[in-house]
């Protein structure tokens, strides 16, 4: 990655001192992107060019450290937000069972109640539906929901890994 200054790394806004940096949504955007295009066995490195007079070499591994422990936290970010995501899912899928459980002893009391006609198979399959619409968002949660986060947070593990290169150039 190819900067000017090394404002261009972090956010300007996060008044936080430099090695506890929030990165700029751009520069992390484009370091994600180019690690997700690594193959998962190939370490990641990450290069950044920086005119000489811009960086001196001790800011160089200050540099280095704030973007690993920027992309560590992220990791914790996306572990906390599976764990609340699991706490939601645990949650609505206990409220679900119940509803589908009310729901299946009333469409069949109901069945039973009115025995001739069109309703017995109206109440049935009506609350048969209402159900099943109970558990539909735990059913999402545990079967799809939770796997983009663990993609997420084992990429923002590598990144924390990474070999962060600082190269001091010329200005121009």
């Amino acid at each position: 990655m190819k900067l000017r200054t090394v404002s261009q790394l972090f956010n300007t806004l996060d008044p936080s001192p430099f090695r506890e940096r929030d990165l700029a949504k751009e520069a992390e955007d484009y370091i994600v992107d180019y690690a997700e295009d690594v193959p998962k066995g190939v370490p990641i490195d990450i290069v950044l060019h920086l005119p000489a007079e811009k960086c001196s070499p001790s800011a160089s591994s200050e540099i280095a450290s704030a973007i690993k422990d920027y992309f560590g936290l992220r990791s914790h970010e996306t572990t906390r937000e599976m764990q609340e995501l699991f706490r939601t899912g645990r949650l609505s899928l206990l409220v679900g069972l119940i509803v589908l459980s009310v729901c299946l002893m009333l469409g069949w009391f109901l069945s039973q109640k009115f025995q001739e006609g069109p309703f017995p198979d109206i109440f049935r399959e009506g609350f048969l539906i209402l159900g099943w619409v109970a558990i539909w968002r735990p059913s999402e949660i545990f079967l799809y929901a939770w796997h983009p986060l663990l993609r997420r947070r084992k990429l923002f593990q590598r990144l924390m890994q990474a070999r962060v290169t600082v190269e001091r150039g010329e200005s121009g």
